[in-house]
């Protein structure tokens, strides 16, 4: 049975446009690999509460997915070793 997880996933917005569209496609394809995409929400650059790799400002984008419960393993680990994701944080919603 597929849960609901929704995964904020904060980029480094110094790796300039290219690269974070690069970015922000790469990880959807691997959420779309094995997750059902509900929605994915871009939402720009924000001021970070404190800095992260000398950044004082984060590229946000938000996904909301249905998946199966070993799934968010997987794409934590794939978020782990990706140049330019500065954080990332992936919850379960629902029940």
């Amino acid at each position: 049975m597929a849960n609901k997880y929704e995964m904020i996933v904060v980029l480094n917005p110094a790796k300039g446009e290219e690269a974070l569209t690069t970015l922000t496609e790469g990880i959807k394809s691997k959420v779309e690999s094995a997750a059902t995409i509900d929605t994915m929400d871009v939402l720009g650059n924000k001021r970070l509460a404190y800095e992260i790799a000398d950044q004082k400002e984060g590229y946000y984008l938000q996904f909301n997915y249905s998946a199966e419960s070993d799934f968010p393993k997987e794409v934590e680990r794939y978020l782990k070793i990706t140049d330019g994701v500065l954080r990332y944080l992936v919850i379960r919603i629902g029940e």
